[in-house]
């Protein structure tokens, strides 16, 4: 592969073949043949009459097809077959792959470890121990020492055989070149018949990239490349993108549940690494997944892995999982591996395919399991729609050592709730520390880099406005606004060359499709209405990250502003509305991705912004300090169309938290129950789901994706950080983790009818939520939720209460009370949150 074109005599003929194509793609990176020429980013294509204009296209574009250019297929399948050019895979940036006895040197190396053989010699001699014991060895044997040792041997040659087993089953096995350029053309020409505007690149981050890698080559170290992770296209698109790029294609770890017949065993030899789900109490396993780990680190194999885990349903970044970003800051703080390369990737679509199935696991249907026949019926329907584009955009990748080092320093600056010394990296509390920043730092990149794409901007503009529907004149004004903001928020829009905006917005109608963007023709102007909100919520939440401090602030004004009557009385003061701010963005800490700059920083730029914008109006002292709030005159006289796009992008997560904290109240105990009883957290959780469904067909609750199981989860979770329930999970793995309310935050009830009392702790948390939230056209929020709500709330929590009494016995039921185990399990739990809420010095619920 070449990096510039320098096949000039061909260049002429294939310039005047490609400029009258249709321009849908962003003016990157050019490919003529095997030639690949990088535009800088951003460049225009010159007015016309301004003689020789280049035309450049998508990175991975369309093949031919048979049917329609018979030659031209027949010569790229020969291509491909003869391995010409960069087909061939040969002159690659990174350590050697691909290549027979590959998959024995790994497993030859991870079997080899010190680390590994040290954990199986502990085992070994912990189970000897258990066997002296319980009697199964005497040690009044004359020939004891000879029968310990036999034993001792046996036990680590069965443990030698359970890793193997295990190793080979894992581990990528990257053997055969002949293979992965037929898996190349593959997957290449399914993946572009479903997306088929291609998949697009910044040349500038691919410039940086490749140079960042020979570096890496070079000292022999990893790059490992943390995608987020939206749909199962991601490691696709990467794994497409390295080869094409000629990098090294990393190992990507992904879940066992993939490795089902015939589509594991091709997965594998494309570079999947297959890993337990949850690894439980495991040592030897967990030990063998650290081992592999650093076999590729100190070989300088590329890594990838998703920073979230699994795929998010709900279209914005989830919390970071630390499971093998805790195997790589293991071997980095050990000194066992001198250094890594972090590089954040960001994968955007038009259209993701999983969506549809997203809303119903969302809805509370269980995830079916993969398996072959859903993969091929799934793949042969996804080969017939048209999806659009795929834009990947790779953040500047950076040193994990400077970045350990860097954290250690400053860490050791500040001044700590807790007396530490964060230069101690073998200490639990510091490496935990560093973890978090770590995986927070990993998002906060990937949000970065990120595009807009044509269809988040529909699904927001559709989303944020009131009214049934909105005309193609007033959508495409809208949509002009939000670009502009997007920009503003140093965000990307991506790159449709100089297509006018109107086509471009086209473009994402019928990529959205009719199921998701209705349209009513024959009035005065085409009118278009969201079909499914829950599904387009999807591509609003692409944008929300660039948003959310202006939507905190316009939630906080909010709750004056709702209370009507002239502006004097919708102001804000200055302490109320940055109190209320500050515990809406404690409130989601763990639903969205925030600047570490400190709310102080944060909220006093966001402000400005907004008065700059001319939405607010800000009064000030003598002496400069903010002391009031309010609307302008011209937002007003708008219809607060800009202050409302805000608030329209935060309720329906308000609304969420909500009905998850409303759902608490059912869940204190009944009158005269003299013991606790522990609810199931999956059962609870349901619970509250169905709470919403009923409320939101009652007319109670305003947004039906307010009831989506992945944010009543990331409640359920933050209320378990701030200690208002407690969640137990047995050492017994088939026990399902089970919660209570915590002693302090139930609500009281009445000593005669039994019913639940609207007061309390817990009632007035909910209400603070309540404040911020959308008023509704036929409710009234404070009787309402005070009597019917809450009762409802109660009816089904006594049944939750009655359930798991009812069904301890059964199979894979939660027993409703704790062992003594257990219990002294929760004292352990209870103080570790207490020290850990120190330990973080945040704002708290």
């Amino acid at each position: 592969m070449a990096d510039n074109d320098s096949d000039n005599d061909n260049g002429s003929d294939r310039d005047r073949e490609n400029r009258n194509a249709v321009r849908d793609s962003a003016p990157d990176l050019r490919i003529l043949g095997d030639q690949i020429t990088l535009q800088p980013s951003g460049f225009e294509e010159p007015p016309r009459g301004a003689g020789h204009v280049e035309k450049e296209e998508a990175l991975m574009k369309n093949m031919a097809r048979f049917r329609s250019e018979p030659l031209q297929f027949l010569r790229e399948v020969s291509l491909y077959v003869s391995g010409t050019g960069w087909r061939a895979y040969d002159d690659f940036i990174g350590q050697p792959v691909f290549y027979p006895g590959f998959s024995e040197h790994i497993k030859t190396e991870v079997m080899s470890a010190t680390l590994l053989q040290t954990k199986i010699s502990q085992l070994a001699d912990m189970r000897v121990e258990i066997e002296e014991k319980e009697g199964l060895l005497n040690k009044d044997d004359r020939d004891f020492q000879m029968k310990r040792s036999r034993r001792r041997a046996v036990i680590i040659q069965s443990l030698q055989e359970v890793a193997e087993n295990l190793t080979e089953n894992m581990i990528c096995k990257l053997e055969s070149k002949k293979f992965i350029r037929g898996a190349y053309y593959m997957v290449t020409q399914l993946l572009l018949r479903a997306y088929h505007q291609g998949i697009h690149v910044s040349s500038e981050e691919v410039l940086r990239l490749r140079k960042v890698a020979e570096e890496a080559e070079r000292k022999k170290q990893s790059i490992i490349f943390l995608p987020c992770h939206r749909s199962h296209v991601d490691y696709v698109s990467l794994q497409l993108l390295c080869y094409r790029l000629g990098l090294s294609m990393p190992t990507i770890v992904a879940g066992d549940n993939l490795n089902f017949p015939l589509v594991g065993s091709f997965l594998q030899h494309a570079g999947a690494m297959f890993i337990r789900r949850s690894f439980g109490d495991d040592q030897l396993y967990t030990t063998l997944v650290q081992a592999y780990i650093e076999v590729l680190l100190r070989g300088g194999y590329n890594l990838a892995c998703f920073i979230e885990g699994g795929r998010s349903r709900t279209g914005k970044l989830l919390p970071p999982k630390f499971g093998i970003l805790s195997f790589v800051l293991e071997s980095l703080l050990s000194g066992r591996v001198d250094d890594a390369i972090i590089c954040p990737v960001s994968t955007q679509y038009d259209k993701v395919v999983e969506t549809e199935g997203y809303v119903t696991e969302l809805l509370g249907v269980p995830k079916k399991k993969e398996n072959l026949a859903d993969f091929l019926s799934g793949g042969s329907s996804v080969l017939s729609l048209r999806l659009g584009r795929v834009d990947v955009r790779f953040h500047e990748p950076w040193s994990l050592r400077g970045y350990i080092t860097e954290q250690i320093t400053r860490l050791s600056k500040v001044p700590s709730a807790i007396n530490i010394d964060w230069r101690d990296t073998k200490n639990a509390v510091v490496r935990q520390k560093l973890l978090r920043t770590l995986g927070y730092k990993v998002l906060a990149d990937i949000n970065e880099v990120s595009v807009v794409m044509p269809t988040a901007l529909i699904g927001t503009v559709l989303l944020t406005l009131r009214g049934r529907g909105v005309g193609k004149t007033e959508l495409i004004r809208r949509i002009e606004w939000l670009i502009a903001r997007v920009r503003a928020k140093g965000g990307r829009i991506a790159h449709f060359g100089n297509a006018p905006l109107a086509d471009v917005i086209d473009r994402g109608l019928d990529v959205l499709g009719k199921d998701l963007v209705g349209v009513v023709n024959g009035l005065a102007e085409p009118t278009y209405y969201a079909v499914d909100r829950f599904q387009l919520s999807f591509y609003r939440n692409m944008t929300i990250h660039l948003f959310i401090s202006e939507a905190l602030v316009a939630a906080a004004l909010y709750t004056r502003v709702k209370r009507g009557g002239g502006p004097s009385i919708q102001d804000i003061p200055y302490k109320d509305l940055r109190d209320q701010v500050l515990f809406l963005s404690s409130l989601f800490r763990g639903e969205f991705i925030f600047s570490g700059e400190g709310l102080a920083v944060n909220l006093e730029r966001t402000l400005a912004g907004l008065e700059a914008d001319n939405i607010i109006v800000i009064e000030r002292d003598e002496e400069g300090n903010i002391t009031k709030v309010g609307l302008t005159d011209a937002e007003r006289a708008v219809g607060r169309e800009n202050y409302d796009f805000y608030c329209f992008l935060i309720w329906p997560f308000i609304e969420s938290s909500w009905l998850a904290a409303v759902s608490l109240m059912g869940l204190s105990p009944p009158l005269g129950l003299k013991e606790d009883i522990w609810i199931q957290v999956s059962k609870a959780q349901n619970s509250a789901q169905l709470l919403g469904k009923t409320l939101y067909h009652q007319g109670d609750l305003s947004y039906f994706e307010a009831v989506n199981k992945e944010t009543i989860k990331n409640s359920y979770q933050r209320f378990q950080e701030e200690g208002i329930i407690q969640v137990v999970r047995s050492r017994d793995t088939k026990v399902p983790p089970r919660l209570r309310l915590a002693p302090e935050w139930r609500p009281a009830r009445d000593d005669v009818t039994g019913n639940l009392l609207a007061t309390g702790r817990l009632w007035d948390f909910t209400e603070k939520i309540a404040s911020s939230r959308r008023e509704g056209k036929n409710r009234r929020d404070g009787a309402t939720v005070s009597t019917r709500v809450v009762k409802l709330t109660d009816e089904l929590g006594q049944k939750l209460f009655e359930d798991a009494v009812k069904n301890a016995e059964a199979k894979g039921a939660a027993p409703p009370r704790l062992s003594s185990e257990d219990a002294k399990a929760l004292g352990r739990i209870v103080k570790e949150e207490k020290r850990r809420r120190t330990m973080e010095n945040r704002a708290h619920l």
